[in-house]
């Protein structure tokens, strides 16, 4: 099993991994436009739900239970991406 710190040192690779793909993007595309307040806020909205879920996932047993927590935390993630990219509820 895979300490604590191992872990959120995952989280925070992905998170990094994740956000090579807007910065890429702008690279290639004038459709992405990102400023840096864009990959702060993305940055600590992946890094908080992925720290969420390893912490939780090491509390919670059960398959279901477990599926439960992503799906709520893949939700509330979604739910506030698109609050802050589009104003959803506005």
């Amino acid at each position: 099993m895979a300490t604590l710190k191992n872990s959120l040192l995952g989280v925070a690779l992905g998170t990094a991994l994740l956000l090579l793909v807007p910065a890429v993007a702008m690279q290639i595309s004038s459709e992405v436009s990102w400023g840096p307040g864009d990959f702060l806020a993305a940055a600590v909205l992946l890094f908080a739900s992925g720290s969420i879920a390893v912490l939780g996932l090491r509390q919670v047993s059960g398959v279901g239970r477990r599926l439960a927590l992503v799906l709520a935390l893949a939700f509330g993630l979604a739910v506030v991406w698109a609050e802050l990219a589009v104003g959803l509820f506005s």
